[in-house]
């Protein structure tokens, strides 16, 4: 695992530099909020990956040791959750799957990419999580799949019901980050 991480409070005010907008935006869950996280703008940056990465493995280590189940592969979701699950992937060296929202229409027409096994035990990684809506979708397409998805790992939970959402499906919840870190207030 990777030494060179920056301080939680230092990384999570250099991601909400770069990626807190202020303004009026509708969210994916149709509410509308006056700030925006750009997970684009954060997930694209190498320096900030870097840093979230050994992040994401000590929750990925904490969701094992809450569970007393190994983790086999790591799951995320198109098109936010791609760069997050590399990362993590690399730092753990556990096996990565990209969930598209959608089935391709040509080549393999598949909705998932890389290698689950049926019983596969699986934690998807997250970028902003507001309701958990698109993680429990990307879920579902995951045990379609016969994967054993235990925990949901986001980068920033927004407080407005994930976390509540997601455990009341019967999984974990994890989040590097909360909107308070960040500093937004309430």
């Amino acid at each position: 695992m990777a030494t060179t991480q920056a301080s939680h409070p230092s990384l999570a005010h250099a991601i909400a530099e770069v990626a807190m907008l202020r303004g009026t935006f509708t969210l994916r869950s149709g509410k509308t909020s006056n700030y925006y996280l750009d997970k684009y703008l954060f997930s694209t940056r190498p320096e900030l990956l870097k840093q979230l990465a050994p992040l994401f493995a000590d929750r990925i280590a904490k969701v094992e040791h809450g569970t007393g189940r190994r983790v086999a592969r790591l799951a995320g979701a198109e098109l936010g959750g791609i760069p997050l699950v590399t990362v993590a992937s690399l730092e753990t060296g556990l096996p990565s799957i990209f969930v598209r929202n959608k089935k391709k229409d040509y080549g393999t027409a598949k909705q998932l990419e890389g290698v689950v096994k049926p019983g596969d035990v699986v934690v998807l990684v997250e970028d902003v999580a507001t309701t958990g809506g698109q993680a429990l979708e990307a879920v579902g397409v995951l045990r379609e799949a016969g994967a054993d998805v235990i925990a949901v790992v986001a980068t920033v939970d927004r407080l407005e019901g994930a976390r509540e959402n997601v455990e009341k499906a019967g999984l974990r919840f994890e989040a590097l980050f909360t909107k308070r870190d960040l500093g937004v207030a309430e």
